[in-house]
């Protein structure tokens, strides 16, 4: 059997070692357009900032190893075009401009994604960048060097953490944001509006619910303002981290899609055409909160693809167990985890949803310290079933937001929970433990 992967990021890499590591006989080929694989984007802010200081650090794979597993990788091959009925490949070296086209059995499309480039007026000036990959981060640490203005557009993971990296690295730094709150696909009001606060207590100017307008530039094509319908803020540099696309267009309409061009996969990472599996930031997630098919590109979803690839690639074997698009974050101090829906996406969706808020100590009050977390649960007013959870603390609480997302994914009622079996120790926890308290409070 003959696979060709196309791609080689997270969801490429897992798929290329577990297709050798279940299917050893395989004959595996990888076309990957950039000349690294497995680059951790998440940790570019960390880069940036300086706390990773060496960016080889953020590879967990290279080309060597998955060559030694018996792979064939076919580094700086861009894939310009995919034949589904002669089930042919034809890529293009990058080095040489030579054409190749090869033949496969089975293909995987591990394509990724890219960052939205909204269409604004001046955003062909210099210093405007994406982040994204690893050639993406270097060009950011070198364009900030100079850079004493810094605008981020965007305020959702990769916006805020680069707006915290930023700010410790002494620039002055402002954050545009179209909408009202920061980081409102994870996190509910009460959450954000401490966090927006922390933010301008940091020295970072907020101009939320602004949309950018036009970009100017200075006489040497340099970005210099950023203006939106009612502000303009000076910019020595502009990050744009306003989401991410599909990028699925090789397939054209062979394989069945969402409208915004994400590959729709079986349980299995089967697409509508039986010999092509996709995985990762160009596929459909099954998300368990609403049990529906949504596009969430997330790292942790695209390994866990990416296996499945590997399991199910010769027959239908291990299904997938679909996602809570379970996050943490850290910003300023401030360990925040959350998991599922917030209440404003629930009602948005139409779902007869509710919610508790609730602040209580994680361990008691005799022990010589101890910290507030905030606490948020969102449950079916009729079912009782949980539907998502937020959790912050200056503690480090987030691994319960793993608890809570395990929740979700089977189905648990705010019963099950409140009643659920969590050890005690003074040290980590109370006799009720957090969780505990906070479904006790969904049932009054």
């Amino acid at each position: 059997m003959k696979v060709v992967v196309v791609g080689c990021t997270h969801a490429g890499t897992s798929a290329v070692k577990s297709i050798l590591k279940n299917e050893p006989r395989a004959d595996v080929v990888v076309y990957e357009r950039n000349d690294n694989v497995s680059f951790l984007s998440c940790g570019i802010a960390l880069y940036v900032g300086g706390v990773v200081k060496n960016a080889q650090d953020l590879f967990y794979s290279n080309p060597e190893e998955l060559t030694s597993l018996g792979a064939t990788v076919h580094m700086e091959h861009n894939v310009t075009s995919i034949d589904t009925e002669l089930k042919q490949v034809t890529a293009v070296n990058l080095k040489t401009n030579e054409t190749t086209v090869t033949s496969y059995d089975k293909l995987v499309m591990t394509t990724g994604s890219w960052p939205i480039i909204p269409p604004i007026t001046g955003i062909d000036a210099h210093n405007i960048l994406l982040c994204k990959n690893y050639n993406q981060a270097n060009q950011i640490i070198e364009s900030a060097k100079d850079a004493k203005k810094i605008v981020v557009v965007g305020g959702g993971y990769i916006g805020i953490e680069l707006v915290e990296a930023f700010v410790e690295s002494g620039k002055d730094v402002t954050l545009i944001d179209g909408l009202d709150r920061i980081l409102n696909k994870y996190l509910d009001k009460p959450f954000t509006d401490k966090l927006e606060q922390e933010l301008v207590n940091q020295g970072v100017t907020l101009a939320l619910g602004e949309n950018v307008a036009r970009f100017e530039a200075d006489d040497y094509s340099n970005v210099k303002k950023v203006h939106t319908k009612s502000q303009s803020f000076d910019a020595d540099m502009v990050i744009l981290c306003v989401g991410f696309k599909p990028s699925t267009e090789l397939l054209g309409d062979s394989v069945d899609k969402l409208p915004n061009g994400a590959i729709i996969v079986d349980e299995y990472m089967q697409t509508s055409h039986p010999d092509i599996f996709a995985a990762g930031d160009s596929a459909i997630v099954h998300y368990n909160p609403t049990k529906t098919d949504n596009y969430i590109p997330l790292a942790t979803n695209a390994v866990r693809q990416g296996l499945l690839v590997g399991k199910n690639i010769s027959k239908p074997t291990l299904a997938y167990r679909g996602t809570q698009g379970t996050s943490g974050l850290y910003l300023f101090g401030w360990k925040i985890g959350s998991t599922g829906l917030t209440i404003e996406n629930a009602k948005a969706q139409g779902l007869n949803a509710d919610m508790v808020y609730l602040e209580d100590n994680y361990r008691p009050e005799f022990m010589p310290t101890t910290e507030k977390v905030m606490m948020q649960l969102v449950f079916d007013k009729d079912t009782k079933r949980i539907l998502g959870g937020q959790l912050m603390s200056k503690y480090d609480i987030t691994q319960s937001a793993n608890t809570l997302s395990l929740a979700v994914q089977n189905n648990m009622t705010v019963e099950d929970l409140a009643l659920s079996d969590f050890f005690f120790q003074p040290h980590f926890d109370r006799p009720w433990n957090y969780l505990n308290l906070l479904a006790q409070a969904a049932m009054d």
